[in-house]
């Protein structure tokens, strides 16, 4: 049986990490590359950088940022924003990344997906999703939420599928920063429908939202951020009552 996994993740800004409501209000939570290696040693099982304003400032995801976090981790890690081509993804993993996360620039060009895939490996390729449930339909949105489009979700995520991708990072910006618990029906939609590795996010709150988007939502990985930074909700407990759960984990 595979183990879920437990994913910490950190929102750079300008070099610090951050977190917000619903894409918005930000506050600072620290250094990232110190909280990496407080994650990486207290259970993790992968860790996700997404630097929320690189694509919005038109520049590329911090390389050096990048190179710091490798040397003080040993668990695998994804890196993501601003990434819009096969040189920006060369730097990154040539500096110690394992995987990458691309998102408006796989939109806007969806054959970037497929030039990754075929340079790098469907391994290393993530596509992350922010959608936005409005009139009961999920719709996809860009630039860390703030443009929105006629992309439904569901359709979205099986082209990413059928161009190679090898992991959907779905978040519910609906759903985001509130610790109401993970979007779950829409979760277990895509599980039905894809084959690939779906990430949860956005919504976690309390230990058991963990279990049910494991159980309910079908999730093979859950994402969070302001529960681990501010330290509300501690790995090893997390992962001590998941196994309780019957949700294999590794401890």
């Amino acid at each position: 049986m595979l183990t879920k996994r437990i994913i910490p993740c950190l929102d750079i800004k300008n070099g610090r990490t951050v977190k917000g409501v619903n894409f918005v209000d930000l506050r600072d939570a620290g250094d990232p590359v110190e909280l990496a290696a407080i994650y990486a040693q207290s259970g993790a099982d992968e860790l996700v950088f997404l630097d929320i304003s690189a694509t919005e400032e038109r520049r590329r995801t911090l390389a050096d940022l990048v190179l710091r976090v490798a040397e003080k981790v040993n668990i695998p890690f994804t890196v993501g924003g601003g990434i819009s081509s096969v040189e920006d993804v060369d730097i990154l993993l040539h500096n110690g990344a394992d995987k990458v996360s691309i998102n408006s620039s796989a939109v806007k060009n969806p054959q970037l997906i497929n030039e990754l895939v075929a340079k790098f490996g469907s391994q290393c390729i993530v596509v992350a999703i922010d959608a936005k449930q409005i009139d009961g339909e999920w719709l996809v949105h860009l630039v860390g939420g703030k443009v929105p489009t006629e992309l439904n979700l569901f359709e979205w995520a099986k082209e990413v599928e059928e161009r190679g991708a090898g992991e959907i990072l779905f978040t519910s910006m609906n759903h985001d920063g509130t610790k109401d618990g993970f979007a779950n029906e829409a979760l277990a939609k895509l599980s039905t429908q894809l084959n690939i590795p779906i990430i949860a996010s956005g919504g976690a709150g309390k230990m058991h939202h963990f279990t049910d988007t494991f159980v309910e939502g079908k999730a093979d990985a859950a994402l969070a951020a302001s529960v681990f930074h501010f330290k509300e909700i501690e790995i090893k407990d997390l992962k001590e009552e998941l196994k309780r759960n019957n949700i294999a984990v590794r401890l």
